[in-house]
């Protein structure tokens, strides 16, 4: 199992920045890589950025692309999200994951931390 806990987030003007930190231990080494995801209210998780551990092999969402960063820390066993230039419609509650090495899926997740963006 892979355990996984989030820190960060809260609430900020649009324009501002937040980050995010996502904290694993336990069997990382099945750990291909990390997610973060999003959940706005009434709608379904949409993905937003992931890092592989190795290459630090990066993607975004289109709608992130420029304004969020993730980075990893190996020693630390750690993830971030630096979200800048927030807008409102970034308000959701935010989940890292954690993609497995044996099936790629994201089959292990934190416990959601809400980024409320007030315009």
């Amino acid at each position: 199992q892979v355990q996984l806990v989030q820190s960060g987030g809260g609430l900020v003007q649009a324009g501002g920045s937040l980050r995010l930190s996502c904290a694993a231990s336990g069997r990382t080494f099945s750990s291909y890589a990390m997610g973060w995801f999003l959940q706005a209210p009434g709608k379904g998780r949409d993905f937003v950025a992931s890092i592989t551990w190795s290459t630090s092999m990066t993607s975004y969402a289109d709608s992130v692309k420029g304004r969020f960063t993730i980075s990893r820390d190996n020693a630390k066993n750690t993830v971030y999200l630096q979200m800048n230039s927030l807008k409102p419609e970034d308000t959701a509650v935010y989940y890292c994951a954690s993609r497995s090495v044996l099936t790629y899926e994201y089959d292990h997740w934190g416990q959601g931390t809400q980024v409320t963006v007030s315009s």
